[in-house]
């Protein structure tokens, strides 16, 4: 399995795996004009010509047949050219002594306190591809690549989950808040929000700050909660250090993790070492190894062992990097954990 930059000419695989995808995946619409659109700014972006502002990085999976079975992206500087809105869970309390009332309220306040974190986003895989180390080597990816090219981002980084939805695609928190401004179902929403506009549904929903307990008992346990299939996808950020912090999206009401970009273990981690070519033995752990590529960045998960600022490999590992024995490649270990199935979760 192989990890490498998105390009146009990747436009017809892309819009096979968006159409499997389904609600949820917004940042990676079944549009042909909007996938190439975003593909042409990718490259731009994988070559250093575009501002932090608009820069879009997209990776694809690659199975050992060369083709593409999943992707993970991330945008540069969120927000930095349309207004990025979160709701914020704060407390609101009333209380008189004279009364006897104490009485705190959950309340969410619309924000756009995330304008300019580096957005994770556009994880999805093949269904037959979402085993565990698979799904880390597509989701962490980011974090390595990150590491090599800090300048190109944030100093916090953030990922919307998927929220909770059932089986017809009804979401209960848009049911409960959002649907009153607007005449169409979750779906749609969701749709027109990976075709371009989500700031303008934004825009329209309430502005003044909401008392969760008028919202449904369905919607108010919704709250920075994630679909159940993503829940195997959390975990694997979560290993990296993000962690829930009080935001929530405000379509689905589904959690919003960050943290500190030099506080990610990918990124803290990592390490430039010297590529040997050999048997790694049986002590070999599952690394992450990089390149150090930019816009011909190859990433790939496989058991290494580090010995004397050197990282020893299978020649063959060498090989799917292009690279030879005696350059230097960025690498941390992938980690461990219990096997996690991944489903389409950032949006």
């Amino acid at each position: 399995m192989l990890v490498r930059a998105a390009r146009v000419t990747d436009l017809e695989a892309l819009l096979e795996l968006a159409r499997t995808a389904g609600a949820g995946l917004t940042t990676l619409p079944a549009s042909a004009e909007r996938l190439l659109r975003r593909l042409q700014n990718v490259e731009q972006s994988f070559l250093g010509g575009v501002d932090r502002a608009d820069s879009d990085y997209l990776f694809v999976l690659e199975n050992e047949d060369a083709k593409v079975v999943g992707t993970s992206g991330m945008l540069g500087s969120a927000g930095m050219r349309e207004p990025w809105y979160s709701y914020r869970m704060g407390l609101t309390v009333a209380a008189s002594r004279e009364l006897d009332v104490y009485r705190q309220q959950p309340t969410l306040f619309l924000v756009n306190d995330l304008t300019g974190s580096t957005a994770l986003c556009s994880l999805y895989l093949s269904a037959e591809y979402r085993q565990s180390n698979t799904a880390r080597l597509i989701s962490k990816t980011r974090f390595l690549f990150m590491a090599e090219f800090a300048a190109s981002f944030s100093s916090k980084v953030i990922v919307e989950m998927r929220g909770r939805s059932d089986r017809d695609g009804r979401s209960p928190f848009w049911d409960s808040l959002g649907q009153h401004f607007f005449r169409m179902d979750f779906a749609r929403a969701d749709y027109l929000t990976g075709m371009g506009n989500k700031a303008f549904i934004a825009e329209m929903m309430p502005k003044f700050p909401l008392y969760a307990c008028f919202l449904s008992e369905a919607a108010r346990d919704a709250i920075g909660k994630v679909h159940p299939d993503s829940e195997a996808g959390l975990v694997i950020v979560q290993e990296e250090g993000l962690s829930y912090q009080g935001y929530i999206d405000i379509f689905d009401g589904g959690a919003t993790l960050e943290a500190p970009l030099t506080q990610i273990r990918s990124v803290s981690e990592s390490r430039v070492l010297v590529l040997a070519i050999g048997t790694p033995g049986e002590d070999a752990e599952p690394f992450l190894i990089h390149n150090r590529g930019r816009q011909n960045c190859r990433i790939i998960s496989a058991p290494a062992r580090m010995a004397a600022g050197t990282l020893v490999v299978a020649r063959d590992c060498a090989e799917r990097l292009g690279m030879r024995s005696g350059t230097p490649v960025r690498a941390v270990r992938l980690s461990s954990g219990q096997p996690a199935d991944v489903q389409p979760y950032q949006r």
